[in-house]
């Protein structure tokens, strides 16, 4: 597919997506574009002509929901409350215990008890999703993790399980700066004490540098290493999506009125995006992953956690990217060792973001993953599992690299 058909079918869309005239098809075909660009996806791609009936494809996708475990790990539930009343949702994966061989294992713990030697608080990976998604996007790391590590997997607000926001029900605007407080509240709930590593992909990474920005004396004080995964410190304004620049220039000019409308139609929008799901998925896959051969269960996985975000959510989490600037926060984490990492091909925070953050941060492990798109967790979990797993034991949260090989599609069914 050429970039010029790729950018006449972004003007397509985006155009029938402005329309005035009322109408599901519409709505429908807007739902699709600007879900896709709200999963950080930008919205047209042409999708070839379909040969397989739309009843056999439903069918498929059901199929695919049933295959594998993706998604389905789950831990000790919390909520924790942001500053504006929002209930923020959270697991907890906690570390399992060594009994030694000689099963004096719960004795010794007994004897620290009463003699008042507290063992120290383990340290805790606290991992943040990026936008339109769900703290169910670290699957693979999760299941390679479980046990090993104490992790805190979290839902930022209106999405997954959390609340939707309740200053945003006034009518307040969400900017990365209320994300980076609602990861405090959840730090203050779910790892109160000890050191802890943070975990952040595209959104979640930005939240990362809004906290570092608004609390660097938890940066200073707590933070044992950090792991920015797809993502970047500004100018996301100037992203082209890989798009010709008439393309980018159309969706720029419709861009922002479109989602004032969708944002007020969202019954009907919804309804649209179901009847499009074909060029949805399509869409989907075009921006989140670059390798030809993802497993379809992936793919579509990924495209459930995308869907799930309500038209409205995605709406009014949009305007905060292209005023998302915190360059400036970088510097707060130059103490501690840092992975940045990033698919080579995404098309969503490319790589050259990736690489602006490793020249404020020039001591950090910067990895950029061949033939890997914006959802490079996904897509190539062995090595974001494998890279992390190395910041783990340089952050002093586990003795050895020892993690499974969880982390791989391979192990789990559905690979093809």
């Amino acid at each position: 597919m050429s970039e010029s058909s790729a950018g006449a079918a972004a003007g397509e869309v985006m155009a029938v997506a402005a329309a005035t005239a009322p109408g599901w098809r519409r709505a429908g075909v807007a739902g699709a574009a600007i879900g896709v660009l709200a999963a950080g996806a930008a919205a047209g791609v042409a999708v070839e002509r379909l040969t397989v009936g739309r009843g056999m494809r439903k069918k498929a996708r059901l199929a695919l929901d049933a295959t594998g475990p993706y998604g389905s790990l789950r831990g000790t539930p919390g909520r924790a409350v942001a500053d504006d009343g929002t209930e923020l949702y959270y697991e907890v994966d906690e570390v399992e215990p060594v009994q030694p061989e000689d099963g004096t294992g719960s004795e010794g713990n007994r004897r620290r008890r009463l003699f008042g030697r507290k063992a120290p608080a383990p340290v805790t990976v606290v991992f943040s999703h990026g936008y339109c998604l769900g703290q169910d996007s670290w699957h693979f790391q999760r299941a390679a993790l479980r046990g090993l590590v104490r992790a805190v997997y979290w839902d930022q607000r209106s999405h997954g399980r959390s609340e939707r926001g309740r200053a945003q029900a006034d009518g307040v605007a969400v900017g990365i700066d209320q994300l980076g407080r609602d990861l405090k509240a959840v730090i203050d709930a779910a790892a109160p004490e000890g050191r802890i590593v943070l975990v952040g992909h595209s959104m979640g990474g930005m939240t990362m540098m809004a906290l570092a920005d608004q609390y660097p004396a938890l940066i200073r004080d707590r933070v044992a290493a950090v792991a920015f995964v797809g993502t970047s410190s500004g100018k996301l304004g100037e992203v082209n999506f890989g798009l010709p620049v008439a393309g980018v220039r159309a969706v720029r000019r419709v861009l922002p009125g479109v989602l004032r409308a969708l944002g007020t139609q969202a019954e009907l929008v919804e309804k649209g995006r179901r009847a499009t799901a074909d060029l949805f998925a399509g869409l989907i896959k075009r921006y989140s992953f670059s390798s030809r051969d993802v497993d379809p269960a992936v793919a579509r996985f990924a495209e459930r956690l995308i869907e799930s975000t309500p038209i409205d959510v995605v709406a009014e989490f949009y305007p905060a990217f292209t005023e998302h600037d915190k360059s400036g926060a970088l510097p707060a984490f130059r103490d501690v060792p840092v992975l940045i990492l990033a698919g080579e091909k995404d098309l969503v925070t490319p790589s050259s973001h990736s690489e602006a953050i490793a020249d404020v941060l020039p001591d950090a492990e910067l990895i950029l993953v061949p033939d890997a798109g914006h959802l490079v967790m996904l897509e190539h979990p062995e090595t974001v599992t494998d890279r992390l797993a190395d910041l783990l034991v340089r952050g002093g949260a586990v003795a050895a690299a020892n993690v499974g090989e969880h982390g791989s599609t391979a192990q789990q069914p559905g690979r093809r």
